[in-house]
């Protein structure tokens, strides 16, 4: 169970769409417009208490993902209280206005591990080894 707390009277409780769904839906808690190009942070009116072990990764919906409507920055860590907010960065050529109570991400809940860090001098290889960025090829 996740405790959620209205900050806002215009905030919409985030809730799954469908029994089986993966994400919970995030909603605005004001009207605001995107212009091309253009990046801002946006309001959910909500905060929560995500439990010890557990961390919430907001992701993009795939309806705003297809307008060009990118979410960044979604890491919520289980310690944070504060409200939940979503930077979204309007990708296409053309303004986009949320109304209020507009689903604009979506939230998932998923255990984490805190592992340990050592420092060492060298690491193992494998056989990728340093390969990245295309590195694998395209075919």
């Amino acid at each position: 169970m996740i405790k959620i707390k209205k900050l806002s009277p215009s905030a919409i409780l985030p809730c799954y769409a469908h029994p089986h769904d993966a994400g919970m839906d995030l909603f605005t808690c004001e009207r605001l417009t995107l212009l091309p190009g253009e990046r801002k942070l946006v309001l959910t009116g909500i905060a929560m208490a995500i439990p010890s072990g557990y961390v919430g990764l907001i992701w993009d919906k795939s309806g705003m993902a297809a307008k060009g409507l990118k979410t960044m920055g979604g890491v919520i860590d289980s310690g944070y209280r504060g409200e939940i907010k979503i930077v979204v960065h309007n990708l296409s050529d053309q303004s986009f206005t949320f109304e209020a109570g507009t689903k604009v991400a979506q939230m998932l809940i998923q255990p984490v591990e805190q592992k340990k860090l050592l420092e060492v001098e060298e690491l193992e290889d494998t056989s990728r080894g340093e390969g990245g960025f295309g590195s694998t090829g395209l075919k």
